[in-house]
């Protein structure tokens, strides 16, 4: 240490000749010139090193990195280390992660120059006051295969993700079922953030889309977003599941989106639960909790009422033909009502389609008239 003080050797030969890292024999230097500004220079002794703690990492762990990192688009270092505590509870940061690539040829080409993050911006502080939702178009099974839409739901306070999934195609079908299947998880918010897409807004005064009507059947209330930074919340997900998914899905040579989406529950069940956020230096989950622990929590809870099934499906009103048939697809089937009497068809998510004498909101209960459950399953559904 007196040595390199005075310029004798240079930090990387002390370091080589201690068999320490350069970066370590700096830390030593710092401790060095604090004893010598003491006059203890002589008395001084490095601390004492708490040994080589790092684990050994399992063969399966090995090899599912390998594969991760392996493929055309490999996964972030910090995602390979979430895999490895989700299927084998093996507990690893991305720095060990990266360590392992670089030894073993699998290290990711050295980042280009990132852009600073914008400045955090105001969030709810109760669980359920907003979630926020948008779509993001991306080639998740490999950049040569088609482009398909991820729909992501994340809740403003928590930031809990509450939905996301891959869809054919970014349609009305496709946010009937996402919100339907959050809200039945999570609960009903007070209200969606959302951008100007015409599934949500109308440029009609006090008029309100397919999707807006059905928000508030159910006293849930749409927030527009000036510019898509002023939603970042979720905007910020899209880049987190780009990063990850399109790595997993070839390393585990998945290339439909049903199968990809039963994936993706686990996968954001997992985040959700387990993965530290960055701004709130905890588990989403923890937010969530400590949030209903303290009281700031709006939801409501879900409850199937009985019109629940036929506001998130697709009406349209038909006239009972003739002959007594009403359309279904390419077919006609017969069904008991007076010919031409209008009635209200229902296309559910699931592929089945329901005949209601009325539609909702308009007082009562529903009265099914016919239910078709042959009707093939929309694709990607």
């Amino acid at each position: 240490m007196a040595q390199y003080r005075n310029g004798q050797i240079t930090a990387a030969a002390g370091a080589l000749e201690l068999g320490i890292s350069a970066r370590w024999f700096r830390a030593l230097q710092t401790d060095y010139l604090k004893a010598c500004s003491q006059s203890r220079e002589e008395q001084w002794q490095p601390g004492q090193s708490g040994g080589n703690r790092q684990k050994a990492i399992p063969k399966e762990v090995e090899s599912l990195w390998e594969k991760m990192l392996g493929v055309e688009e490999p996964a972030p270092y910090g995602f390979a280390a979430s895999e490895a505590f989700r299927r084998f509870r093996f507990s690893a940061d991305r720095a060990t992660v990266r360590r392992w690539a670089q030894q073993h040829g699998l290290a990711h080409p050295n980042p280009g120059k990132r852009d600073h993050a914008p400045v955090v911006r105001w969030q709810r502080q109760e669980v359920g006051a907003l979630w926020q939702m948008d779509a993001s178009p991306h080639r998740w099974f490999g950049r040569s295969n088609e482009m398909f839409p991820m729909i992501e739901i994340v809740d403003d306070c928590s930031r809990v993700i509450t939905g996301a999934r891959l869809y054919g195609r970014e349609d009305l079908m496709a946010y009937l079922d996402l919100l339907s299947k959050a809200f039945e998880q999570y609960g009903l918010p007070l209200a969606m953030y959302v951008d100007y897409h015409s599934f949500f807004f109308t440029n009609i005064p006090d008029n309100l889309t397919y999707l807006g009507w059905a928000l508030h059947f159910y006293d849930i209330s749409l927030r527009y977003a000036p510019t898509p930074q002023a939603k970042g919340k979720v905007e910020r997900h899209h880049q987190f599941w780009q990063k990850r998914l399109p790595s997993y899905f070839m390393s585990e040579s998945i290339r439909h989106i049903g199968t990809a989406n039963e994936h993706l529950d686990k996968l954001r069940e997992h985040h959700n639960s387990h993965e530290i956020h960055r701004e709130l230096k905890m588990r989403p989950q923890e937010a969530w909790d400590r949030a209903v622990k303290d009281g700031r929590c709006v939801l409501r809870p879900f409850q199937r009422d009985p019109w629940w099934p036929y506001v998130w499906s697709l009406r349209t009103q038909v006239k009972v033909g003739i002959d007594g048939t009403v359309p279904v697809g390419a077919n006609r089937i017969g069904i008991s009502v007076t010919p031409g009497k209008p009635v209200t068809r229902c296309q559910h998510t699931d592929g089945t389609c329901t005949f209601l004498a009325k539609a909702p909101g308009q007082g009562g209960k529903p009265i099914v008239l016919l239910r078709y459950e042959n009707t093939p399953e929309r694709k990607g559904r």
